[in-house]
């Protein structure tokens, strides 16, 4: 008797623990969708010769302002708490939206980026004042640019080209998440990680039921 209850055990468990979280994948929470109607970077010229955009691509957007060194600590945060661990999601991509005129520091900037690590994942956009206000802008949330078209706040937005986030009904007593605060390393590490993640996932996930279709198929 005490050998079935053992083996029972033994084979029942595991089909149990895969039944319940393959239902899990279901019931799979999403990052909330904030704002569906945020800018594009089509006024926007690249560092390099290429086309960036945030269509296709799960984007973290930022805003270094035209004294990029003032936020320097901030874009080696993101790098080594967000970036480094993510960069190898194809799709995965830094975009920060700097005025005209801060190139040659954007360049020094990913130059000293590119001593840590494969830097072809971050991309540097530039633009007039006002489309950069206007880009701001169309984030929504609580967040402003300071007198040098910076904050410390970076943003999550989908394949989708929509603002991602916390909208404080996921949990009781979450608060609203429209921006992470790069200056803050326990922000990154405790908050936008997580958030990262739950938005990898989720594409990970529709990735593979779209293999699975067309297996089928």
């Amino acid at each position: 008797m005490k050998k079935f209850l053992v083996l029972g055990v033994l084979f029942i468990l595991p089909l149990v623990a895969y039944l319940f979280f393959a239902s899990g994948v279901h019931n799979f929470s999403k990052l909330p969708v904030l704002n569906d109607q945020i800018g594009d970077l089509n006024n926007f010229e690249a560092l390099s010769d290429e086309q960036v955009m945030f269509k296709d691509k799960i984007s973290v957007l930022g805003f270094l302002g035209n004294d990029i060194f003032n936020k320097q600590g901030n874009a080696f945060n993101l790098n080594q708490k967000i970036y480094k661990k993510n960069a190898g999601f194809r799709d995965f991509q830094f975009v920060m939206a700097l005025p005209f005129g801060s190139e040659d520091e954007a360049k020094e900037l990913l130059d000293e980026l590119d001593n840590i690590t494969d830097v072809s994942g971050w991309k540097f956009v530039f633009g007039t004042p006002e489309r950069i206000k206007t880009l701001f802008h169309s984030l929504g949330g609580p967040h402003t640019l300071d007198e040098n078209l910076a904050t410390n706040y970076v943003y999550i937005i989908d394949k989708n080209g929509s603002l991602r986030g916390r909208d404080g009904k996921l949990k009781e007593n979450e608060i609203e998440v429209y921006g992470y605060d790069a200056s803050s390393v326990a922000d990154l590490s405790n908050v936008m990680n997580d958030d990262i993640k739950v938005i990898l996932a989720e594409y990970r996930l529709a990735l593979k039921k779209y293999k699975a279709d067309r297996t089928e198929n």
